[in-house]
């Protein structure tokens, strides 16, 4: 049995915490949080302990930790970690720093434990199932992939503040689907932005509507782009396009029941966000976390992966800023 802390019981802390509870080789043994209501109600629904953060990392009865904090937190909590011996699951980003990154993968490998980077999207049933029945070579070789990631909303713009911006804190996302599903490392990346959706996003420096181009040495072509707002709902689609036929995978609707009138065809929403969007995700992330540590093997994706994906999200900011074409 994996006994998990928990540090951070915001959203994403809760979602993880919930995860776990569906699992039966894992259970969340303690939790923490600056804001003490949160993490009581979290410690209450999973029948965990509250405890201070050095005290979750420092104890005997916790395996491994989530790192669900505020990014500027996780260079500290994944050094404390490490050298307390504790196998570590760290929220996108790792860091905001790619060279900060590089710190965390050396004291990760310094002291030899485990480290999953959470990168949730890969585990979504029908993107896993894309991405193993390219493997197969079903569709022969890749050509294009085209990823579409837009949110219902943006988020407060104090949020968007402490981001990173959107290619470091939205984008990220398909950065690392790219890579999951072309096989091959981009060479070079091409990037484009507006503030369509809200001003007050311009005025902090980021943009809320933006493309980018991606291409691999032997030229499979990735087309990706991202908006702050769907009106329609949570909008997650990709689809790859390779040298014998393509695979797609659509939203996910509230239901799936059509209506057909006089007016036409009409099918249900999409799901509203992330939370229920990747639910199933979620849970099967953790659930290969767990099953790799009760087995001995290394997780994925790796703080390798959350590292390729921020010089990614790195190079998009310099080539939308430029204008150019940014050689990886």
């Amino acid at each position: 049995m994996l006994k998990v802390g928990i540090i951070g019981c915001g959203r994403i802390g809760a979602v993880h915490g919930h995860s776990i509870k569906t699992l039966s080789n894992a259970r969340t043994v303690a939790v923490s949080d600056p804001f003490v209501e949160s993490a009581g109600k979290l410690a209450a629904s999973l029948g965990a302990e509250v405890r201070e953060s050095e005290a979750i990392i420092s104890a005997s009865d916790v395996d491994a930790v989530i790192i669900a904090t505020p990014t500027t937190t996780h260079y500290d909590l994944i050094h404390f970690a490490a050298q307390a011996g504790k196998a570590i699951f760290c929220e996108k980003p790792i860091d905001m720093s790619a060279d900060r990154i590089r710190d965390c993968m050396k004291v990760v490998e310094e002291n030899n434990v485990a480290f999953m980077t959470g990168f949730n999207r890969r585990f979504d049933a029908n993107f896993a199932n894309i991405q193993a029945r390219i493997a197969a070579g079903e569709i022969g070789d890749v050509e294009l992939l085209t990823i579409l990631s837009r949110d219902p909303s943006p988020p407060p713009i104090e949020y968007v503040k402490t981001s990173g911006g959107i290619f470091r804190d939205m984008m990220i996302h398909d950065f690392d689907m790219a890579r999951f599903l072309l096989g091959e490392e981009p060479v070079s990346i091409y990037a484009t932005g507006s503030a369509l959706v809200d001003p007050a996003i311009g005025e902090a420096g980021d943009v809320d509507t933006a493309a980018v181009t991606l291409k691999t040495a032997s030229g499979k072509i990735c087309q990706i782009s991202n908006s702050r707002r769907a009106t329609y709902g949570y909008d997650q689609r990709l689809e790859v396009h390779g040298s014998k036929g393509m695979l797609r995978a659509e939203n996910q609707l509230e239901n799936t029941v059509e209506v057909a009138l006089e007016s036409g065809f009409a099918r249900a929403p999409a799901q509203h966000f992330f939370l229920e969007r990747y639910r199933g995700a979620y849970i099967a992330e953790f659930k290969h976390f767990a099953d790799c540590l009760e087995t001995s093997r290394k997780p994925t994706p790796t703080a390798e992966d959350g590292l390729r994906a921020q010089l990614l999200a790195d190079a998009a900011r310099e080539s939308m800023n430029s204008g150019a074409v940014i050689q990886l």
